[in-house]
């Protein structure tokens, strides 16, 4: 089962470093790592999101609390929350298939950010099974290019 963890660290250099490594010693592969300052420069969320059993997080986790610049944990996997991934997504778009990928493109709220002679840029954001139903709308164009960003999570709620 996929886990979502959001981790509050010591905005500080190596400790994205040190939270990897501890994934990696043990094993366990991340699935999708995002980090960035929160409104208080001097901390960081990470949301780490890690394929295994409730053992594994829990081991996980505890390994995690040992790290100094560790703030805080969530196993949010269960919470309420919202997720969201950003992808940019390069297809072959000639005169006869760009009017058909731009609709694909307004069905899915998405937004064209480049425009080349025989390819198109989009630019999507939303929860996983949203970004994985454009990206197969638009597989038989011919995706040339694919990027795509970690998960980003946040409770629903005041917690």
């Amino acid at each position: 089962m996929r886990h979502t963890l959001s981790v509050l660290v010591e905005n500080k250099p190596g400790i994205l470093t040190r939270v990897a490594g501890l994934f990696a010693r043990r094993g366990y592969n991340i699935e999708s790592l995002a980090v960035g300052e929160t409104d208080n420069p001097s901390i960081s969320r990470m949301t780490i999101v890690v394929d295994g059993d409730g053992k594994i997080i829990e081991q996980v986790t505890k390994q995690l609390h040992k790290l100094i610049d560790v703030l805080k944990i969530q196993d949010i996997t269960d919470e309420p929350s919202v997720d969201r991934e950003l992808v940019l997504i390069k297809v072959n778009a000639d005169a006869t298939t760009r009017s058909e990928i731009m609709q694909i493109v307004e069905i899915f709220r998405a937004h064209i950010v480049d425009l080349g002679r025989n390819s198109l840029i989009i630019e999507i954001t939303g929860d996983q099974n949203k970004i994985e139903a454009i990206c197969t709308s638009l597989r038989p164009f011919g995706v040339r290019e694919l990027a795509r960003t970690g998960r980003i999570s946040m409770m629903r709620g005041s917690k």
